[in-house]
């Protein structure tokens, strides 16, 4: 067992290794040129179209399961877990401060990466047989990119990193979360796990986007409050973090630490793995979206990055640089734990921990949905009803097992795999992104004309 899990180890850090990262936000790079800085340009319009409410369109215009602020929320879902907690943490500790910098530049090059996910995503989705939508990376690779064994391989890799990262991995941590903070067993959390979940995902994606849609604002705001507390509480030692956060950014040991630099590194590596930019996950949940034109819902699904990388990780780093306690030897949720009980005292360590509670079980109810359609792709209907029960029985399991180095490492592997074919098909793709970005342009046009008049 100890042999495999060092061979798969060693092809973790392959498939994880400097090409990838240069691919992810080499990609990132290429897509924001190539749509004039659309992050930029029209953020405002992708916040407007995501919180602020407009009236029904008709059906024939609006297909769609869910709606957009429903198919953010379930992207948000499986995307803010516990990357924004220990993966930040991991990074500074790993990579020295400045590697939440990197992570904030590989997430704003990931927006314009996201948008052309799911602008892709909502043109070339289908309808199944059951009458709902499919759509994602497998979709436009089949039917956009005439590749259809790409196609083939991301849902092969999708539907097995579903289990991994997106279920075992995070209800485990929930199980020890609670078993550390509250003295909760792990098999009575196994078994809580197992049934809150089947509760869920058993009623399908119109079931998840509407309890995700509930209660990720609440956690979402809930934390970012604590963490803005903090900061407002102690305004005097946030320039001091900032200058010390860019300083080692760019630092001889920053640039010279190893192939990329350990800053560079573990700051692009722990960005993607908590905004999932690239990887292919996200555009699934977008495809599902009510919406009439690609680019209404790709600015949609942009924003989410902005509040998972550029809001929510920033205040976890924040906190963690100016509470110093990085360099003590801490590391992973507890230095997260560690650095809010610095601020907050007791309660602090408590926010974190019930934080990750609904981080982590938000991430399994969204990646549920994207190991399920990928799945649907390979096999069909007939493997839905499996597919969800085998993943309930996954949730249990991982959060009464006390070892997942197995289980993170084929994760880790599978989802690094995932963004490979992704990649490919967004850049083949640009040409179309490009085009239907300047198709909704001229319909938003029309609309304000029309509202004018």
């Amino acid at each position: 067992m100890n042999q495999i899990e060092s061979w798969l180890t060693s092809l973790s850090n392959l498939v994880w290794g400097p090409h990838l990262l240069i691919l992810l936000v080499g990609t990132g790079i290429f897509l924001t040129v190539r749509l004039g800085f659309i992050q930029v340009t029209r953020l405002g319009v992708g916040l407007k179209e995501a919180f602020i409410p407009k009236p029904e369109q008709p059906k024939k215009k609006q297909r769609g399961d869910i709606s957009h602020f429903q198919a953010l929320m379930t992207a948000l879902a499986a995307t803010v877990g516990t990357g924004n907690m220990v993966g930040v943490a991991t990074a500074i500790v790993l990579g020295g401060p400045g590697a939440v910098v990197w992570m904030w530049l590989s997430g704003f090059v990931g927006m314009a990466t996201k948008y052309a996910e799911a602008i892709l995503a909502v043109k070339y989705r289908v309808v199944d047989e059951r009458g709902e939508i499919a759509g994602g990376p497998m979709y436009y690779l089949e039917h956009g990119l005439k590749k259809k064994w790409l196609g083939v391989l991301f849902a092969v890799f999708a539907s097995v990193a579903a289990f991994g990262i997106g279920n075992g991995v995070q209800t485990n941590s929930i199980s020890l979360a609670l078993n550390n903070s509250f003295n909760v067993p792990m098999v009575v959390t196994g078994i809580v796990m197992m049934a809150v979940t089947a509760f869920v995902i058993l009623g399908g994606v119109k079931s998840i986007g509407k309890v995700v849609g509930i209660f990720v604002p609440f956690m979402i705001f809930a934390y970012v409050g604590s963490g803005l507390v903090i900061l407002i509480m102690n305004l005097e030692l946030v320039p001091g973090a900032l200058s010390t956060m860019f300083s080692s950014t760019f630092s001889a040991e920053a640039i010279g630490g190893g192939a990329l630099g350990a800053a560079i590194r573990y700051g692009v590596a722990r960005g993607v793995f908590s905004n999932e930019a690239g990887l292919g996950s996200a555009p699934i949940a977008a495809a599902a979206a009510k919406t009439d034109f690609p680019g209404r819902q790709a600015l949609v699904s942009m924003t989410q990055v902005l509040i998972d990388t550029l809001i929510v990780c920033s205040i976890t780093g924040l906190t963690i640089v100016m509470g110093g306690q990085y360099t003590e030897g801490l590391e992973g949720i507890a230095l997260t734990q560690a650095s809010f009980a610095y601020f907050l005292g007791p309660i602090g360590e408590i926010i974190v921990t019930i934080s990750l509670v609904f981080f982590a079980y938000s991430t399994v109810l969204g990646w549920c949905y994207y190991g399920e359609r990928s799945a649907y792709y390979l096999l069909g209907e007939k493997v839905i009803v499996p597919y969800r029960v085998l993943y309930i029985l996954v949730a249990g399991l991982g959060a009464m097992t006390t070892n997942l180095n197995l289980i993170w490492s084929i994760s880790d592997v599978f989802n690094g795999l995932m963004a490979i074919p992704n990649l490919i098909g967004l850049l083949f793709l640009s040409g179309v992104v490009v085009a239907e970005t300047k198709r909704f342009e001229l319909e938003r046009k029309k609309e304000r004309q029309s509202s004018a008049a």
